[in-house]
């Protein structure tokens, strides 16, 4: 019987992981083709809010009908609370809106190489933060991993190469308005990916229902700022949908099912294995450009593939292994 059992754990077990590197893979090439499909099928006129706004709402649709194809769908909102939603979605959802906003102050006083290797070290943050919340531990060759992770980020932002410089040569200035915000919005993304980790893994939260729950809240805060910002006035001006083609809703719906890939990472693996996904996505996207676009891959990113490569594979190979207590 006990055997049984064990051959019953370890299959849960090996789904659950083939689970786990389908949506990885999956998220890695969503994240990966994004930019090529974003630059292809939107115009240049299309209001970048419209845009995010129908992509929130596609995010809702799939989420919802994706609920009602495993059943859950009834169960879910028969038991949904609004303190609850409040913990689990509207939380992480106001950090990420604070975090978003720190990094558009950050990326106009510093160059963008120095806010692209500044702004990695969300991957240490979301590993220092499900420590603390969730009391993950990351072993000795995990630690290491997450070091080579980040030299092949550092690799790859030296390889896209910038010729924009900082909006300012004060000092002070790109300290305090450049420098301090990137790295706070890397702490403020560590502390919401270890919440909706929490959310889903200890409080159960449906991955679905949280991408229902954070998509309205990001959405009713950039309806908030179009009282008052340049998008707001451009639709008011022009039309919700000015410069869309049938085409636009190409890289608007890959980005809505990009979001509930995400959900699901989070849920299954946790915010470090995305941290992975977000780094390789980026590899991705330099082959893409090389296939279809005939840009070669620059030294830094054939540098940065066996990093990769290799973190992988560490902190897949070698999890944290509790000592057993002698009796």
């Amino acid at each position: 019987m006990a055997t049984t059992k064990r051959k019953g754990g370890a299959s849960g077990s090996e789904r659950t992981n083939s689970r786990v590197w389908l949506y990885s893979i999956l998220l890695t090439l969503q994240y990966g083709a994004q930019p090529l499909i974003s630059k292809r099928f939107t115009g240049r006129e299309v209001i970048v809010t419209t845009s995010v706004l129908t992509c929130e709402a596609a995010k809702v649709v799939c989420a919802l009908i994706l609920m009602v194809r495993d059943g859950s769908l009834k169960k879910v909102f028969s038991q949904w609370t609004l303190v609850g939603s409040l913990t689990a979605s509207g939380l992480p959802a106001a950090i990420y809106a604070l975090q978003n906003s720190l990094l558009q102050i950050s990326y106009k006083n510093l160059d963008s190489l120095t806010f692209s290797i500044l702004n990695q070290t969300k991957v240490f943050f979301t590993a220092f933060f499900t420590y603390i919340i969730l009391r993950q531990k990351q072993s000795i060759q995990q630690i290491g991993a997450l070091f080579l992770l980040i030299m092949a980020a550092v690799l790859l932002s030296i390889g896209e190469g910038s010729s924009k410089g900082s909006g300012s040569s004060d000092p002070e200035q790109i300290l305090f308005y450049g420098i301090i915000p990137v790295l706070a919005a890397s702490v403020l993304s560590g502390l919401a990916s270890a919440l909706c980790q929490w959310a889903s893994q200890v409080k159960k939260h449906s991955s679905y229902l949280m991408t229902v729950e954070m998509s309205i809240v990001g959405s009713l805060c950039l309806l908030a700022s179009t009282t008052k910002s340049p998008d707001g006035e451009a639709i008011r001006q022009h039309g919700y949908f000015h410069g869309w083609t049938p085409l636009t809703m190409i890289p608007v719906v890959a980005n809505a099912l990009g979001g509930i890939l995400v959900g699901l990472v989070t849920s299954y693996a946790g915010g470090v294995r995305k941290g992975f996904v977000i780094v390789s996505a980026l590899l991705v996207t330099a082959l893409l450009q090389f296939l279809f676009e005939g840009k070669p891959p620059s030294i830094y990113s054939l540098v940065a593939l066996p990093l990769v490569m290799s973190s992988i594979s560490i902190y897949q190979k070698y999890p944290y292994q509790v000592k057993k207590k002698e009796s």
